[in-house]
């Protein structure tokens, strides 16, 4: 079965204004997602990523430039990742819908994993 990446997308600073009561009941909420898909044996892994943009590495003029990424004005960040185990891409949507952060003004975008 295929193995597919589910990149959390959120705006910079999306959750800064929750209580920590409430950052601990949508963290639970999370946990209880990613615990369903371990039931169903579709969990391959996931983790919160970092509140910043993160870096981006890109060739330039025989160099490596290093840069704030991957899109400086941005305010848009991947907030963290789940891989899951699919049929295929209907399937793996399917799946994705009921990820509690759609639930909260995130996106979330759905690729498949080249298995090497």
């Amino acid at each position: 079965m295929p193995s597919y990446m589910l990149f959390l997308h959120e705006n910079q600073g999306q959750f800064d204004d929750r209580s920590q009561d409430e950052m601990m009941r949508i963290i639970t909420e999370y946990g209880a997602w990613a615990a369903k898909m371990r039931e169903e044996k579709r969990f391959v892994g996931g983790e919160k990523l970092t509140d910043d943009a993160g870096k981006v590495l890109r060739p330039k003029g025989g160099k490596i430039v290093v840069t704030d990424g991957p899109y400086a004005e941005s305010k848009e960040v991947v907030g963290g990742y789940f891989a899951i185990k699919a049929r295929d891409y209907d399937e793996a949507c399917e799946v994705a819908k009921a990820c509690p952060h759609l639930k909260y003004g995130g996106r979330v975008e759905v690729r498949e994993i080249h298995e090497l």
